[in-house]
């Protein structure tokens, strides 16, 4: 229950934050903003304040801004929405990816003053890494690691580093072994695992990905610095994460990658709340950075697409038919709908 709070309450955030971008650069460019909503229709309630109305929706996974012309109407009206030029409409839509990189940087900032916990190489000597472990990064499915029950972020005890860990792994192979775990906050556990004596290429006997890691707490004119490179980082890497799960479905039908929905982030909200509120920042700035590269992509009905339109205006000098974007955007709407309903499956059958 606990978790399903703190889940909704950082999907709150994001959206939120996403949604206010738009209203702001909406807002101070003279547009009519008619309605304000967090979560998608049907409505639960309203309340009007001046010309918005501020809604609350029962669908919780998302947001939108209702600003007037954005369909089309009122191009004579200096208020609407279609009345603006195309670089003020552009600021309007890329206002929303904006925020939420500005909320990455912000929460890794506050992270690196607090401490954050990140990958480090294992004879690094630096004095102010804290509190080593071993931990896994990455289980593969139908693996042993998967079927005994480990899970991302679980700690490796009783092994002074990844070598010695893999060693013993590899001279108890076709063995039932126990493995000592730490998972959260000083709650340890044991499972038993019987490592492959003949795994499938580049998933090893268990079936994880380990990685050393460690504490490092910065002052606060260094972690600026460290929370903007490492938002950098992040959208570098996500940026590049999408672009191979697209390059691999149209070359192999497949995403060549797990992708979680709602649920499967849920899942993973409940693992960083265990371990402790440092974690969920990091969390909550990378959903925060997927979600700014997920909307810029340019797909119908994403804010990526909206763009296309512009430029696609701007190249041909007259407006695209409204009714050709409408229909086009009612498409990818309607396929962004199927996906999250077959990540949403995926994510129920990971779990039974």
């Amino acid at each position: 229950m606990i978790t399903a709070l703190i889940f909704i309450i950082v999907i709150g955030v994001l959206v939120l934050v996403h949604e206010l971008g738009h209203f702001i650069t909406a807002k101070r460019a003279g547009m009519k903003v008619e309605e304000f909503g967090f979560g998608f229709p049907p409505r639960m309630f309203g309340i009007k304040k001046g010309e918005t109305t501020y809604s609350i929706n029962w669908i919780p996974f998302g947001g939108f801004v209702k600003i007037y012309g954005e369909s089309g109407e009122g191009a004579d009206d200096s208020r609407s929405f279609a009345s603006k030029k195309a670089g003020t409409r552009a600021k309007v839509i890329v206002a929303g990816v904006v925020m939420n990189v500005i909320l990455a940087f912000v929460l890794l900032s506050i992270g690196n003053v607090m401490g954050l916990r990140t990958a480090i190489v294992e004879n690094d000597q630096n004095p102010l890494i804290r509190d080593r472990r071993i931990q896994i990064v990455q289980i593969v499915p139908n693996s042993p690691a998967a079927e005994a029950g480990l899970e991302s972020l679980d700690e490796i005890i009783g092994f002074g580093n990844i070598a010695e860990f893999q060693n013993y792994i590899s001279e108890n192979k076709g063995k039932n072994i126990v493995m000592k775990l730490g998972r959260g906050k000083d709650n340890i556990i044991e499972k038993n695992i019987t490592p492959r004596l003949d795994p499938p290429a580049k998933e090893g006997a268990l079936g994880i990905s380990l990685a050393a890691t460690g504490v490092i707490k910065y002052p606060w004119y260094r972690a600026i610095y460290k929370g903007g490179r490492h938002t950098v980082i992040l959208l570098i890497n996500t940026a590049y994460g999408y672009g191979s799960i697209i390059k691999s479905i149209f070359t192999t039908g497949s995403p060549g990658a797990d992708i979680s929905g709602p649920i499967g982030i849920a899942k993973f909200t409940g693992q960083a709340v265990r371990i402790g509120f440092a974690y969920l920042l990091q969390l909550t700035a990378l959903i925060s950075i997927n979600l700014a590269i997920l909307n810029i992509v340019p797909f119908p009905a994403l804010d990526g697409g909206r763009l296309l339109f512009i430029g696609i205006e701007k190249l041909k000098r007259s407006p695209i038919s409204r009714r050709v974007e409408n229909l086009v955007n009612t498409i990818g709407f309607a396929l962004l709908i199927l996906l999250m309903i077959y990540v949403t499956t995926k994510d129920i059958s990971r779990l039974f």
